[in-house]
């Protein structure tokens, strides 16, 4: 399937100037050397500094935006996500690279899962071979988490620390309440498909509670589930799961099923609190503890054990961060040393876990932590890892596109009036067609 999403790819870097690296000869022997003085490394936020600063010994924290592994001067350019920022600057630095100095170019940058595919598909990113890395090194890494960033060519790209598979978290109270236990298992039994699910949401409702926050809690289940990808020879393709997830968002909507609320935006996150009325919420790891878990000014979370965990209807994943070499990067032996120890080893694996609270991507390391006495504060003391761990043992990335993620974006954002009742459901998809044409005019959208 991806080899077949080379012209798509292409096409869709195309517009940022991207895929020229991939037509320059010079640029596209896959160059890396050693001995530069200065590391640039180019990421949105701090987590990944952060993880350098916690377990990696060879890095040395300066200040935030500076740091040392050895002689070397490492410089961290972090730019907000917000309105593509982050891709801009990083497709501006990329632009400049053949021709930028020594010291200034970029020799490992950060994606992630929405919009890898743009750049593993282009000679800006380096074979992981290139900077010496084997397939030995990573075989106990989960295979979707390098699925996502292999081209079209077979050849891989980057590599993760983390994996993302994520669980259903549920109120423990009010499940109690309303369903008459709060054993995982047993809810898992009132949300196994979504048929069950759905009725569920009735009995919440009859109780006085939300099922889920808003309109987009259950989006990436089913655009994870969906069995087509979101762009076909080169045409705009709604798969049928999409259409599902519009019909049941819909249905939530007009029985009040939910509070309304957009992702990441007022009123969400308001379940997470003890008073809040909202049943469950779908997330992998990190979710859980930097989304989930409130906290006070101090640190100090406020919301322990007041959550579970379960399956909930389909597996899926969310989001994940991989470590991508830029092409003529010359600190090569820095890339293969932080990436081989931040990836691959069990010990700083089992450490990410049990500091940060987050799934590693390492699965003997996680199947040892599931069997051990690892548990969740956030969950009650309940141990989350194998969960995780089937989970990621599901997921499929086969119709992965570069085009991925501004049409989940638009058709969240397009459906909502639809969702209130402010249009036709014929009139948000012409929306969002719309929106499609602009931001891909390559593609055929009818």
């Amino acid at each position: 399937m991806k080899k077949k999403l080379l012209a798509l790819v292409l096409a869709a870097t195309m517009a940022l100037g991207l895929a020229a690296c991939g037509s320059d000869k010079e640029a596209s022997k896959g160059e890396a050397t050693d001995g530069g003085k200065v590391f640039n490394i180019y990421c949105w936020n701090n987590e990944f500094r952060t993880r350098l600063t916690d377990h990696y010994d060879a890095y040395e924290a300066v200040s935030e935006t500076e740091g040392k592994i050895g002689d070397v001067i490492v410089k961290w350019h972090e730019t907000p996500n917000a309105d593509n920022q982050y891709q801009n600057a990083l497709d501006a630095a990329l632009l400049a690279q053949k021709d930028a100095a020594a010291d200034d170019k970029v020799d490992l940058f950060l994606v992630e899962a929405d919009y890898a595919v743009k750049y593993v598909d282009t000679d800006y990113t380096l074979d992981v071979k290139t900077v010496g890395i084997t397939k030995d090194d990573i075989k106990d890494q989960y295979k979707y988490t390098q699925d996502a960033v292999t081209d079209s060519k077979g050849v891989l790209k980057g590599l993760s620390w983390q994996g993302c598979p994520c669980v259903m978290i549920y109120k423990a109270d009010i499940a109690e309440s309303v369903l008459g236990t709060s054993d995982p298992a047993a809810v898992q039994e009132y949300v196994k498909d979504w048929d069950t699910f759905n009725a569920t949401a009735e009995t919440m409702k009859a109780a006085g509670y939300k099922m889920v926050s808003g309109y987009d809690d259950t989006f990436r289940i089913f655009s994870n589930n969906a069995t087509s990808p979101w762009v076909k020879d080169g045409k705009l393709n709604i798969d049928a799961s999409i259409k599902d997830w519009i019909d049941q968002t819909k249905l939530f909507t007009q029985n009040e099923y939910n509070n309304k609320t957009t992702l990441w935006g007022d009123g969400w996150s308001t379940g997470f609190t003890a008073e809040g009325d909202v049943f469950c919420y779908f997330g992998p790891a990190w979710f859980v503890d930097y989304t989930a878990r409130q906290k006070d000014a101090d640190g100090n979370a406020t919301n322990d054990g007041l959550f579970k965990a379960t399956e909930g209807p389909q597996s899926f994943f969310w989001g994940g961060t991989w470590m991508c070499a830029a092409n003529g990067t010359d600190n090569a032996k820095e890339i293969k040393d932080m990436m081989l120890a931040m990836t691959t080893d069990a010990e700083v694996m089992k450490g990410i876990v049990e500091k940060d609270a987050d799934f590693a991507n390492n699965k003997k390391a996680m199947e040892e932590m599931a069997a051990s006495g690892y548990t969740s504060d956030f969950l009650g003391g309940q141990n989350p890892l194998p969960m995780y761990i089937a989970g990621a043992e599901k997921i499929s990335l086969e119709n992965i596109t570069a085009y991925d993620q501004g049409c989940n974006e638009k058709i969240q954002s397009c459906m909502k009036d639809y969702f209130d009742g402010n249009c036709t459901y014929e009139e948000a998809l012409a929306n969002f067609k719309n929106e499609v044409k602009t931001m891909y005019p390559e593609l055929t959208v009818e």
